[in-house]
C-alpha cells in the first residue's frame, strides 16, 4: 500500500490553467486573448529524470523520448537530403541548359551592347558615332518574266531548271540589291515569293538624286543599276536609266576595282582607265558595264536628310532572261560581306557598324517588311545566335542536323548535313541531293491523307491536288509537319533551332494546288550546302552580325521594328516619295 502511494507521488501531477483577457471597453477592437498553462509537480529535473520511466496516459498530449527525437530526426534528415540532391540535380540540369541555349544570345548581346554604348566612352561628341539605316521593303507586282528566270548562283555559276512546262513557273533567282545608309533611315521592302518570286526597295541616286528600285539579295556582292552609258541592251526599267558623267567613273586603279575583277574571268585590266565588271549567271543571263561612285541620298530615322558617296555598277548591257526582271526593277543591292558589298562599304568609313538585317512579311497582302544597316535595330533580348563560317562571302552557317518533324533527313547517308546559307536573293529553298530525296519520301504520307500529286501542274517540280478548295497554306498545313534545322550541339535539348513551318516551304500555286518551294539544290553552291531563301526567312527577323560573326534570327510579324521611331519621321511615306 505504501509502495503504491510512493509510486503515486513520484507521478507527475499534471495541473493547468487558462486565463482569458478582456478587451478595455475604450477599445474593444482589440479583440479577447486567450492564454493556457500547464505545470506538472515531477521532482526530477530533465537531466535526472531516468530514461525508463514513462508518464502515464493523460489527455495533454505526451511528448517523444530522446532516443525516439533521434531516430525521427536521422530519418528527416536523410529524408531532407535525398530532397536537396535531386532539387540540386534539378536545377543544375535546368541551368545548364540555360547555359547551352542563352550563353550565345547573352554573350551576343552583351556585344552589341558594348558597342551601341563604346562611342560614349569617348566624350560627349556624337557627330562621328557610326549610324543605322532602316529599309522599307515593298511588293512588286506583275512581274511576269521574272518567273522565268532560273535560281543562280551569281559567284559560282550554278543553277536549278526550272520543270518544263506552261508559263505559271516561278523565278528561281539569286541576284543583288542596292543599299543606302548615312543616319538611321527607314526603308520598307516589298514583294513576295509567288508570284513574283522577289523582294525590293529603293535608292536615290546621284545629283539631283533619282529613285531606282533594287532587288534585295543577301548573296550577291556588287550593287547595279541600269545606265545610259549608252545602253547597248538594257531593259524598259521602273525608271529612266541612271546616267553617268566621266569624273564619276571609279579607275582601274581603285581597290574596289582589285575586288571586283579578282575573280572575274578576264581578271585585272591595269591598261584601261575605267573599271569594267561583268556578272556571269547560270542560266546565261549577264550584266556588264563599269563601276562608278556617286552619291547616294538617304533620309535618318529623325527626319533629317544626308548623303554620301559610295561604289556601284553601272549596267549598259544586259543579256538573257535578266531582262524580263528589269521591266520592274532597275537593278540588285549587293549585301553580302564582300569588300564591295553596300554594308562593308559603310562600315569601312565608320558610318555604321558592320550589321545587315531584314524582314520578310509572311502576309501577302499587307507590306513586305523592312531591311537596315547598322545594329540599332537588333533586339537586345530574344535573338537566337549561331556562328557565321569565316571561308566565304555568303552569309553561312554550320548545320548539324534536320528534321521533318520527328524523322532525321539524311544527307550523303550521314545525319549531318553541312552548311546552311541565309540568301535573301533566293525565292525558293535548296536541300542537297540526299536530303531533298529523303525530304520527298517522307511527303509521300500525304497521299494517304487525300491530296493526291498532279503531274499537270508545273508551278513547282511537286504540286498537290486536293479533293476541296485550297485558298491559301493554312487549309492544309495540317498535312504537314515542321522542319527543324538543329545547329551548335549534337544534343537537341542544347541545340540552337531554326523552325520551318509548312507556310515556310508550301506554296499556292495559279491552279489551286499545294506546292513544295522546297527543291533539288544539288547544282546550287556548292551541291552540299541548304540555302535557305524568301520563303523559309518570311515571318523571321534575321541580322547578319558580321562585327561578331554570327548569324541570328527570331520569330515576328515583320510589320515595323521593334526600336520606335522619332514621331516626324514615316516608315512608309517618307521613303516612297
Amino acid at each position: 500500500m505504501e509502495d503504491d502511494k510512493e509510486s503515486q507521488s513520484q507521478t507527475p501531477q499534471l495541473k493547468s490553467v487558462v486565463i482569458i483577457s478582456i478587451p478595455p471597453s475604450n477599445n474593444p477592437s482589440l479583440g479577447k486573448k486567450i492564454t493556457a498553462f500547464t505545470f506538472s509537480n515531477n521532482p526530477f529535473s530533465p537531466q535526472q529524470q531516468p530514461q525508463n520511466n514513462v508518464p502515464p496516459m493523460s489527455p495533454i498530449q505526451s511528448y517523444p523520448s530522446n532516443h525516439q527525437l533521434q531516430f525521427s530526426s536521422t530519418r528527416r534528415f536523410f529524408h531532407t537530403t535525398q530532397i536537396k540532391f535531386f532539387t540540386f540535380f534539378g536545377i543544375f540540369l535546368f541551368a545548364l541548359f540555360l547555359y547551352g541555349s542563352l550563353f550565345s544570345t547573352i554573350t551576343t548581346t552583351l556585344e552589341l551592347s558594348e558597342l551601341k554604348n563604346h562611342h560614349h566612352d569617348g566624350g560627349d561628341d556624337e557627330s562621328d558615332e557610326p549610324s543605322s539605316f532602316l529599309f522599307p521593303l515593298f511588293k512588286k507586282y506583275g512581274v511576269v518574266g521574272q518567273r522565268d528566270l532560273k535560281l543562280i548562283d551569281v559567284k559560282k555559276g550554278n543553277f536549278v531548271t526550272q520543270k518544263s512546262g506552261d508559263s505559271d513557273g516561278i523565278a528561281f533567282s539569286s541576284r543583288v540589291v542596292a543599299v543606302d545608309s548615312s543616319s538611321s533611315t527607314v526603308f520598307p521592302i516589298s514583294g513576295n515569293v509567288y508570284p513574283d518570286g522577289l523582294y525590293y526597295t529603293h535608292v536615290r541616286v546621284g545629283n539631283p538624286p533619282k529613285r531606282y528600285f533594287v532587288d534585295v539579295d543577301t548573296g550577291s556582292d556588287l550593287t547595279w543599276i541600269q545606265c545610259d552609258a549608252p545602253c547597248r541592251s538594257c531593259a524598259k526599267g521602273a525608271n529612266v536609266p541612271y546616267k553617268p558623267i566621266r569624273t564619276n567613273i571609279v579607275p582601274s586603279l581603285d581597290s574596289l576595282c582589285l575586288e571586283v575583277q579578282k575573280n572575274q574571268k578576264n581578271g585585272y585590266h591595269e591598261s584601261f582607265q575605267q573599271c569594267d565588271y561583268e556578272i556571269q549567271y547560270a542560266d546565261h543571263s549577264s550584266s556588264m558595264g563599269v563601276l562608278i561612285r556617286d552619291e547616294l541620298h538617304l533620309m535618318t530615322t529623325n527626319g533629317s536628310k544626308t548623303k554620301l558617296n559610295f561604289v556601284f555598277g553601272c549596267g549598259y548591257d544586259q543579256e538573257g532572261l535578266l531582262l524580263n526582271t528589269l521591266t520592274k526593277t532597275d537593278g540588285i543591292m549587293g549585301l553580302s560581306r564582300a569588300k564591295v558589298g553596300l554594308p562593308y562599304q559603310l562600315s569601312s568609313k565608320g558610318i555604321i557598324k558592320n550589321v545587315v538585317g531584314h524582314c520578310l512579311s509572311n502576309n501577302d497582302g499587307v507590306g513586305g517588311g523592312y531591311m537596315f544597316l547598322g545594329d540599332d535595330f537588333v533586339p537586345y533580348w530574344g535573338m537566337t545566335w549561331a556562328p557565321m563560317t569565316q571561308i566565304t562571302d555568303l552569309y553561312q552557317t554550320e548545320v548539324l542536323g534536320i528534321n521533318y518533324g520527328n524523322r532525321l533527313l539524311s544527307f550523303d547517308g550521314h545525319s549531318k548535313v553541312g552548311n546552311v546559307v541565309f540568301d535573301s536573293g533566293s525565292s525558293y529553298t535548296y536541300f542537297p541531293k540526299e536530303a531533298y530525296r529523303d525530304l520527298v519520301a517522307s511527303l509521300e504520307e500525304v497521299s494517304g491523307l487525300g491530296l493526291v500529286e498532279d503531274d499537270s501542274d508545273t508551278t513547282l517540280p511537286i504540286c498537290w491536288q486536293a479533293n476541296f478548295p485550297i485558298r491559301s497554306v493554312k487549309d492544309v498545313k495540317d498535312y504537314f509537319k515542321t522542319l527543324t534545322l538543329r545547329f551548335g550541339n549534337k544534343w537537341w535539348i542544347l541545340s540552337t533551332l531554326f523552325h520551318i513551318p509548312p507556310e515556310g516551304y508550301l506554296i499556292i500555286s495559279n491552279k489551286g494546288n499545294v506546292c513544295l518551294a522546297i527543291l533539288d539544290g544539288s547544282n546550287v553552291n556548292d551541291g552540299s550546302s541548304i540555302i535557305l531563301g524568301d520563303i523559309s526567312l518570311r515571318g523571321y527577323l534575321v541580322v547578319y552580325d558580321n562585327v561578331n560573326k554570327n548569324i541570328g534570327w527570331e520569330r515576328t510579324k515583320c510589320g515595323m521594328p521593334n526600336r520606335i521611331l522619332k514621331k516626324n519621321y514615316n516608315f512608309f511615306s517618307d521613303n516612297m516619295l
